[in-house]
Parts: structure tokens; C-alpha cells; sequence
């Protein structure tokens, strides 16, 4: 299933994705309309960082700030610089504020690995009920790498398979979900489009489980953001912060031969066989770093080491993103978390996770607003007065009014318009009545 999921991944085709990028939710002001999809040496000092073509609330366009453009070393002044790491990429944030308190080639583009189920768990948790029963197809439990060993049996809920997919990286809960949310094609254009809300330009996803396609990257700034959205997750929060956890086993697992002991000896009697299995979190600092929520490592021979992580500490916390890690890199995540908790508060912000982009809000109709027949000297009146109520609407403000300058909103749907219709034609009727004045 593994080479069939690769090359459904690769149907995904640039204009696919820009698609999913148009139809998704509206652009915030300063933020691009689609990423940018020229390919990029991935952990190498390509060009392009994944800058905004319009700044969000920057000087030159970068999204979260325009010192997050830069590919080298980027730290606060004033404070002792961030321990090393070997990773190629890597960002230090504060949770709660948004601030980046340090950052290396935040905006570079990398194979994500296994830390892309994250985005997974982001977009499809609101959308499919946890306790919904699942069948996994045959393609779902061939899936190459790591794996939690599912069979095309309805015996495991959604429940179970984020669980999976969050502790033990299971690549086959990964394709499982997204068949139960409609299918690859229609899971991939959800993440995409997710991405693109939550302002993470830099991620295209290719595959529910980070296994390494054609065109599949993501940034360690752009992980950040999709953690800080997971962490608003309650689900999410507790997949991520489980250590153990019992998992559904068919009725034949584990199934072994009878076997006769020693000459002498009785048959040795033969146990029924378990309802579930245990699995554990691969996640080497949940329960070893003080504070640790937990979040999601991957590794893969192209993407190398990579990992996102958040811990909480007297209320406060901090999220650690690396990519491209050639060796064991626990270690240096605890120093950097480290380094994060003593920072905060006290580190100028190199940088800031930006909002998700809001929900569009409807604007109102120039014509909703009417002059009044008979305004105050100093108030707008006639068009002048519509324009200036009708633009202030589609701000989502409201109008300013001095004294009786604009009457209240009138709604002209079509039964209105009848009526104002109706009321011109008495008019002209009346007029025409003997017995009128004249003149």
C-alpha cells in the first residue's frame, strides 16, 4: 500500500493544491492567498523563505515578522543566547502570547516526517465523531513504516485511532482516518486548507502521515503555529499527554500453538486471548521533563530527525519546534525549553505566531442606510451619507450619527420595495384627484 499511497499522494498536483487554497477561508489582510510552490532544497540554504508576498503587520512581507526572514541564528538581545542544537531548523515560542523568543531558519522548508500527523489531528479532530465505529480497508493496514498494526475489522473508533496516530505514530490510523473523513483526496484537501487558516503558507501536505512525497514540507514556524492550534484542542491536549494506553486487538491476537511443557508436565493451559494491547507514547520526555504536554517526533531517511513539543511550567508555555536533526536530539529539546521558561518575559520577541485567519463577516449594503429628509447643519447627508454608513458597515463598524443625520438602518428587500413602489403610485394617483391644490 505503501508505493499506492505515495503515488495517490503525487495525483496531488500544484493546481490541486492552489484549488484548495482559493476555496478555503478568506485571506487576512497581509497574508498570501496560496503559498508558494516552487520546490526548495529541502534542509538546505535554498532560496525563498516562504515569505509573504503583502506583510502581516511587517516591514517586508515574512510571516510572524520581518527578522523571521532570516536563514541563520535569530535571537533576543539582552539575554543569554539559546543553547545549540544540530538541528537545521528550529523555533522557540511562548505559547500563551504568541511571541518567537528564538528561531533558525523558521521559514525554511523541510520534509515534516511524522510531526505532519499534528496538522492531521488539527483538521480532521472537529470533524469526525470520536466514537464513531471505524473499518479500516485492506490499503489502510499495509501502510509502510511505523505502524499500531490495525486489520480491516470494525472494532476500533475514532477515539482509538488519534490515539494511535498521536502516541505511536501509526501510519496506518493516519490512511484509516482519512478514509473514515471521506477518503485521501478529500482529507488532503482539508489539511491544506486548514494550513492556509491557520496562516501556515510554508505546509503543503501530500500524505495524512508525513511518510515523504514529491512537494510535502512544512517549517518549524509553521509547526508551531499548527501546535498552538492543537493545544486549543482538549482533545488534542489529552492524545498528546497520554502515556499508556490500551488499544483493540482482534479476536486472534497473539495466538499461539499449545505447547506441551517438559515429559511429566500437563498441557500447558492456554489463556483467551486479549481484547486489546498496550501501546506507549514515543515521546522520550513525556513524563521525564518537568511540565511536558507532549506533541509529536518523526524521523524518516529524507527528513531526518524533527520534533515539536510543548511544556507547561507556573502557568506558562512553551513550545519547541526542530527539523532536520541528523542524530538523538532529546536532549537538546530539554535545553531549549529550558532556555524558553527562562526567557519569557524577559526577551525582546524576535518574531510572533500569527492568528488564524478570521472568519469572514458579512457586510452590509450601501443602501441599507437612508438620508434623512431633513438633517442637522454639520451632519452627512444624501449620497454622501449612504457612502460613508455603507463603508463603515462593511468594516463591521457602525455608522456614526450626530443628532437625526442618518434615520435608522431600513432593510429594502423585495416586499420593501413593493411597498415603496405602491406608495409612488398613490402618489401619482392622488395627484391626479379633482379637487386637489394646484400650483
Amino acid at each position: 500500500m505503501g508505493t499506492n499511497l505515495r503515488a495517490l499522494a503525487a495525483t496531488v498536483t500544484t493546481a490541486g493544491v492552489l484549488t484548495t487554497a482559493l476555496l478555503g477561508a478568506p485571506t487576512a489582510a497581509g497574508a498570501r492567498s496560496a503559498p508558494d510552490l516552487a520546490p526548495r532544497g529541502t534542509g538546505t540554504a535554498a532560496a525563498g523563505n516562504g515569505t509573504a508576498a503583502t506583510g502581516n503587520g511587517t516591514g517586508d512581507g515574512t510571516i510572524g515578522g520581518e527578522r523571521l526572514a532570516g536563514r541563520g541564528l535569530i535571537t533576543p538581545a539582552g539575554v543569554k543566547p539559546p543553547p545549540k542544537t544540530e538541528a537545521s531548523a528550529y523555533v522557540v515560542a511562548d505559547a500563551d502570547t504568541g511571541a518567537v523568543l528564538a528561531a533558525k531558519d523558521p521559514h525554511g522548508h523541510y520534509r515534516p516526517a511524522s510531526t505532519l500527523k499534528t496538522l492531521t489531528a488539527v483538521t480532521l479532530i472537529p470533524k469526525l465523531d470520536k466514537k464513531r465505529k471505524v473499518k479500516p480497508s485492506h490499503e489502510a493496514c499495509n501502510v509502510e513504516g511505523s505502524a499500531v498494526g490495525i486489520v480491516p475489522e470494525p472494532i476500533y473508533t475514532v477515539d482509538d485511532l488519534m490515539r494511535a496516530l498521536l502516541m505511536v505514530s501509526a501510519n496506518d490510523a493516519a490512511v484509516a482516518l482519512a478514509e473514515a473523513n471521506g477518503g485521501l483526496k478529500k482529507t488532503l484537501a482539508d489539511m491544506n486548507k486548514e494550513a492556509r487558516r491557520l496562516q501556515a503558507y510554508d505546509t503543503v501536505a501530500k500524505t495524512p502521515n508525513g511518510l515523504d512525497a514529491p512537494g510535502q514540507r512544512s517549517s518549524a514556524y509553521d509547526l508551531a503555529l499548527i501546535a498552538r492550534a492543537g493545544l486549543a484542542i482538549p482533545d488534542f491536549r489529552k492524545y498528546i499527554a497520554t502515556k499508556v494506553a490500551k488499544f483493540p486487538a482482534p479476536k486472534d491476537y497473539l495466538k499461539k500453538d499449545k505447547k506441551k511443557k517438559r515429559r511429566g508436565d500437563a498441557e500447558a493451559s492456554e489463556s483467551p486471548p486479549p481484547a486489546y494491547y498496550e501501546m506507549a507514547n514515543h515521546n522520550r520526555l513525556l513524563g521525564r521533563y518537568k511540565g511536558m504536554l507532549g506533541v509529536k517526533n518523526g524521523w524518516t531517511s529524507k527528513a531526518l530527525g524533527s520534533f515539536v513539543g510543548a511544556a507547561k511550567r507556573d502557568g506558562h508555555t512553551i513550545i519547541v519546534v526542530i527539523m532536520h536533526h541528523p542524530g538523538g536530539f532529546w536532549e537538546e529539546v530539554a535545553k531549549l525549553l529550558d532556555w524558553g521558561f527562562a526567557a519569557r518575559g524577559k526577551a525582546t520577541p524576535v518574531g510572533h505566531l500569527v492568528s488564524p485567519v478570521p472568519d469572514a463577516k458579512p457586510s452590509s449594503s450601501p443602501l441599507a442606510v437612508r438620508p434623512s429628509p431633513t438633517p442637522d447643519a454639520g451632519t452627512t447627508t444624501g449620497a454622501d451619507a449612504v457612502d460613508a454608513a455603507g463603508a463603515a458597515r462593511a468594516r463591521g463598524e457602525e455608522p456614526a450619527s450626530k443628532g437625526p443625520g442618518l434615520t435608522t438602518p431600513l432593510l429594502i428587500g423585495g416586499g420593501a420595495l413593493a411597498v415603496l413602489a405602491l406608495g409612488a403610485y398613490g402618489l401619482r394617483r392622488r395627484r391626479k384627484t379633482p379637487g386637489d391644490a394646484t400650483g
